[in-house]
């Protein structure tokens, strides 16, 4: 009955916001650089900052550190859906969140201050890399569920998380999905939805490794990872501006210019991401090796990919400056 109720909260949230972003026209209309073609609600990830907030009231105050930065960048990331804000600004608040987050894991240490430093950049990279990949309909909320199970799995014997948080972030997940992984998306997730499931997936995954000592578990996030990390450096070497929006993501060409139905690409990136977790949790392998011929498959897998396909992205872009 508990989580029952919390799905119905979540439910008539998403549908109340629905009535307010229409009334108020938080829209994402399309552009040349988009993947979609109908004016759509902008925001609906919301739902997964209240699902977070909703598990911190009903149990009883449960990492509230953790809650306090999530909130930071998911009032920040809806104002910016809405009004664009400075890129600095942005960044700011992000590193405040994460530095509240580490404060939440107990291991800021000043002894260890360039240590945390580091992990301070690679987060919040990550977290703007989930925010690079919401670009299709489905691909959030799918590809969040197949990192998720996983946890959901190893928390049963690591018990590395209250297994309420990540049951509410799932019930979140399912509500957002019900209205955006189909073909005529009702709702996007926007910067907040995308923003506030990475910080919770870094959460949840950070107390993982924490507890595990086992760094290799990252590789939850290895499909996502190596399409935005391999599609940076494509975009250094033909010498553009990384701030700019582009369409050269593999999940792009693949919906884009190869007329994939958005729903298919989402499903894929998911159950390949899937298939990786539940290989390094079930088969018997080393966890260093198993990740490294994980990264190196899914490198030579997007190289491949982009030798035979980015021909059709240029032609596009030849079409665009006629």
């Amino acid at each position: 009955m508990y989580y029952l109720l919390i799905a119905a909260i979540l439910l008539a949230a998403e549908l109340l916001y629905f009535r307010i972003a229409d009334r108020f026209n938080i829209i994402d209309k399309p552009n040349e650089r988009s993947s979609h073609t109908r004016i759509t609600l902008r925001g609906g990830g919301i739902v997964f900052y209240l699902g977070a907030l909703v598990y911190f009231l009903f149990p009883g105050f449960e990492y509230p550190w953790f809650i306090l930065g999530l909130s930071g960048i998911a009032l920040v990331s809806f104002i910016d859906d809405i009004h664009s804000l400075p890129d600095g600004l942005r960044l700011v608040v992000q590193f405040a969140a994460m530095f509240l987050m580490f404060y939440q894991f107990g291991i800021l240490n000043i002894r260890d201050w360039w240590i945390i430093i580091i992990a301070l950049i690679v987060c919040t990279g990550i977290l703007n890399a989930y925010n690079f990949m919401d670009g299709i309909n489905g691909i959030t909320g799918g590809y969040s569920l197949a990192v998720l199970l996983p946890l959901v799995y190893l928390n049963t014997t690591e018990q590395f998380i209250d297994p309420a948080f990540l049951y509410v972030t799932g019930l979140s997940l399912l509500v957002f999905c019900f209205f955006n992984f189909r073909k005529r998306a009702k709702c996007f997730a926007g910067d907040v939805g995308s923003l506030s499931m990475a910080f919770l997936v870094l959460f949840a995954l950070g107390r993982l490794i924490l507890q595990t000592g086992d760094f290799t578990y990252i590789v939850f996030l290895a499909v996502y990872g190596v399409d935005t990390v391999l599609t940076i450096c494509h975009r250094i070497q033909l010498h553009e501006n990384l701030g700019q929006a582009h369409r050269k993501h593999a999940y792009q060409l693949m919906a884009n210019e190869l007329q994939i139905p958005h729903v298919l690409v989402s499903a894929f990136y998911a159950g390949l991401q899937l298939l990786v977790s539940l290989g390094m949790v079930l088969l018997p392998v080393n966890h260093w090796g198993y990740a490294g011929a994980v990264v190196t498959g899914l490198s030579v897998c997007y190289i491949l990919f982009m030798r035979r396909f980015y021909p059709l992205h240029e032609t596009y872009l030849k079409t665009q400056r006629l």
